[in-house]
């Protein structure tokens, strides 16, 4: 499995008032991080970088930056690793090649089964049903 190391050096690193409880502490420091990755200078394959703007297509913006926020930690140093992590996860997730499925049929045998089964059900039904009084 490829392993994906982000070069920090193209991320842009913003930090936000963090929301939500967390009394005091909360209300004066910018823990929350937000980290802009310009997709274009990272130098992706062709195909990871297609498969990476399908899967993150509600993270990556019009400049073609995909956009992480964390905010679990009380940290900002933590909340920023976090982020990091989360990112290279989503690039090594887009260098994995998906299988290609193999289109298949059903057995002759396959094919009796589910219609014997149908047949089975449909009586069932049949005979909870009132009697008719035509007769």
């Amino acid at each position: 499995m490829h392993s994906y190391i982000l070069p920090t050096k193209v991320c842009e690193f913003r930090y936000v008032l963090g929301s939500g409880p967390g009394g005091q502490h909360v209300n004066k420091t910018a823990t929350t991080v937000e980290l802009r990755v310009p997709l274009p200078k990272l130098g992706l394959p062709p195909g990871v970088m297609r498969r990476l703007l399908a899967q993150q297509s509600g993270r990556i913006n019009k400049a073609r930056e995909l956009i992480v926020q964390a905010s679990s930690h009380r940290s900002q140093l933590q909340n920023k690793e976090e982020a990091v992590r989360r990112v290279e996860k989503l690039i090594t997730t887009a260098y994995q090649v998906p299988k290609q499925r193999q289109a298949t049929k059903p057995t002759a045998a396959s094919k009796r089964r589910r219609v014997d089964k149908k047949k089975r059900r449909g009586s069932v039904k049949t005979q909870r049903q009132k009697p008719s009084v035509d007769g």
